[in-house]
């Protein structure tokens, strides 16, 4: 008789598991999709007296993906910018990463965190390694971030898509600017759809979740503890 405890088993169990997480991933996505359709005010989270927050989204994702966590932080006194430059964040990595220093600049911001999930973490990276206004930014905690790269890049479509390659130029400057590291918090899943690689970043303060998905994962408790221990 096969036991639980057989590789079989396991695997199937393990599969079964990664399914449910895909699946609670992609609903989560499509709510925070009709979240962005509704008529958000970034402005109205602007106020505060502690330090400030900026939120970096993720490609083909508006601030709203980020919308419950930016609440929750702004309740605790946090000031929190959106930039609304990045659109549907589908431009290259340097071009986004310029829209958010020029909110920076614009709003006279520093000692900041920035808050980024997916490709918004590269943005953010990109900002601190290679830009003066880099040395305002406090700390980055980023969610879900292919830091690494995702090995499906290659086989989309999309340019903007593709982009997500190991070898991409933009990719490779990153991996190398490897001292901003030790500012950057990863969290990511046990299990990510998109990033079969993972998002470990060495020299970063790395942290993985039990639970998994790509989207989902930004509602966990532990991303709202680890932005208030970058914050406070």
């Amino acid at each position: 008789m096969p036991t639980d405890a057989e590789p079989g088993s396991l695997a199937r169990r393990a599969w079964g598991r990664d399914l449910s997480w895909w699946a609670r991933d992609y609903v989560y996505a499509v709510a925070a999709q009709l979240r962005a359709i509704g008529a958000g005010r970034p402005d109205d989270l602007v106020s505060g007296t502690k330090r400030p927050l900026v939120l970096v989204p993720g490609i083909y994702e508006t601030w709203r993906f980020l919308e419950p966590l930016a609440e929750a932080l702004h309740e605790r006194g946090h000031p929190v910018h959106v930039v609304a430059g990045l659109g549907a964040n589908r431009r290259p990595v340097i071009e986004s990463a310029g829209r958010v220093v020029d909110l920076i600049v614009e709003r006279e911001l520093d000692d900041l965190v920035l808050v980024a999930h997916s490709k918004g973490g590269l943005i953010g990276k990109h900002v601190m390694a290679f830009d003066p206004v880099g040395e305002r930014v406090r700390a980055m905690v980023a969610v879900a971030t292919p830091f690494g790269g995702s090995r499906y890049s290659s086989l989309m479509p999309a340019p903007s898509l593709r982009a997500f390659r190991s070898g991409d130029a933009t990719m490779r400057a990153l991996a190398a600017s490897a001292e901003v590291n030790t500012r950057i918090v990863s969290v990511y899943g046990a299990f990510d759809p998109h990033i079969p690689e993972g998002s470990e970043l060495r020299g970063a303060r790395n942290i993985r979740l039990d639970a998994g998905g790509h989207f989902r994962v930004l509602a966990d408790p532990r991303v709202i503890a680890e932005v208030v221990r970058a914050a406070e």
